[in-house]
């Protein structure tokens, strides 16, 4: 019992508690507003490609954003800057309530339509640039230092839950209410977010040396990471694996013309990742990896290669499904690890800019990996297209376990 209070210890806290809300609630949000756009622009175009487009659009800004994000997170109240940022949010999702209305989508081509998709998509990776990073570095100023740990793990726990609720509600909410309807609930759970999140107090800026310019701030950011072998090696790896292990962004056409299922189905094959990886998260939280974790997260990351292949070639739903919700469980521990080790290493007064290099790193390559699979499906076909990822993130893995041998004798 004193094994799991200690690993619950953070939630004594009270402002961590509104952040948790906040983190849940706003990041339910952000998946239910992918999953109803993905199957949106694949019922207008029928085209994968269409929701690769999705994911480059985001992708641009978070990865051209990223550095300076991470400059002007240090620089700020954390609280205020990411109040900014949700409130950004839910500006953008009105926008889609107004181009979803039946009288405006009839008045539009399936043309205009969808780069309207694009642009509001393009607006959210600008506020994600800077939410991101300032969602992970505020965590420190909520619980104490000997608290991270476990304070890292409730908050991928909170991420993991509000990312199944998103993916699998918006499948129900599409099918029951239609896609315009979902984007009320949607701006609604934005709203909840902002106002949770005022009640947390502003938070004093830690990196107040308002002489160094803002490159030279970014270069040191950069310089901490890259010279951290530990930290570059746990991040570089998940880039990789997320990159070409991106099944994702071809459930909408797996679950219409391989499995044959409807929305309903689609919602759950969505949010079968997370299922995974919060079931494995939930396990860490009361019993945390004591030892060799470097290893664990080479292992973990081949085992998500093999499990993507299996999706990829199975024409059985409920296989497709266990194959994905394994691929989860596996995520799980490589979210807690990379977690952890982030939380763990890096300084106080450089927190946004090492959060932003890692956002740059993992956050950008989802939407870079969405890209990579709808190109990659626009030239092989998408079963090709998920077994050639599932493949090459096997491959990075088995590279990783023999060129990063630091790494993998990592333990933390």
């Amino acid at each position: 019992m004193e094994f799991k209070t200690l690993s619950l210890s953070p939630l004594n806290h009270k402002e961590f508690r509104y952040y948790i809300v906040v983190r849940f609630f706003y990041t339910m949000a952000l998946r239910m507003v992918a999953t109803v756009v993905a199957y949106k622009l694949f019922h207008l175009t029928k085209s994968s490609f269409a929701i690769g487009i999705v994911g480059l659009s985001e992708f641009i800004p978070v990865f051209s954003l990223a550095l300076y994000a991470g400059h002007v997170v240090d620089r700020s109240d954390k609280r205020t800057l990411l109040l900014k940022g949700i409130l950004s949010y839910s500006a953008c999702v009105l926008g889609l309530l107004v181009i979803t209305m039946p009288s405006v989508e009839s008045g539009l081509s399936v043309s205009k339509l969808t780069l309207l998709f694009y642009a509001i998509v393009f607006c959210t990776g600008i506020i994600r640039a800077f939410a991101g990073p300032t969602s992970n570095a505020i965590i420190a100023q909520l619980v104490p230092r000997e608290n991270l740990q476990f304070a890292a793990s409730i908050s991928s726990t909170s991420w993991l839950a509000a990312s199944i609720t998103g993916h699998a509600s918006a499948g129900f909410l599409i099918a029951f209410l239609g896609v315009h309807a979902t984007f009320y609930v949607i701006l609604v759970y934005v709203l909840v977010a902002a106002f949770i999140l005022s009640r947390i107090e502003k938070k004093p800026i830690l990196h107040t040396d308002l002489t160094i310019r803002a490159w030279d701030s970014v270069k040191e950011g950069l310089r901490f990471v890259f010279n951290h072998k530990i930290l570059l090696g746990a991040i570089s790896l998940d880039l990789f694996a997320v990159l070409f292990g991106g099944a994702v962004a071809l459930i909408p056409e797996f679950a219409d013309r391989i499995l044959k299922v409807g929305a309903i189905g689609f919602g759950w094959l969505n949010a079968a990742i997370d299922i995974g990886s919060i079931i494995m998260i939930i396990t860490i939280t009361f019993f945390p990896l004591l030892k060799k974790q470097g290893r664990t997260l080479m292992m973990v990351v081949a085992g998500f290669g093999l499990c993507i292949i299996v999706f990829g070639i199975s024409r059985f739903y409920w296989l497709s499904f266990a194959a994905l919700v394994i691929a989860g469980m596996l995520d799980g521990i490589s979210v807690v690890i990379r977690g952890t080790v982030l939380q763990l290493t890096t300084p106080d007064v450089m927190r946004g800019r090492v959060s932003s290099v890692n956002s740059m790193f993992i956050n950008s390559s989802n939407e870079l990996g969405q890209f990579e699979s709808g190109f990659t499906a626009r030239l092989m076909g998408a079963v090709p297209a998920v077994v050639f990822g599932g493949s090459m993130t096997l491959l990075v893995a088995i590279v990783s376990w023999v060129k990063a041998p630091g790494l993998r004798k990592f333990e933390y």
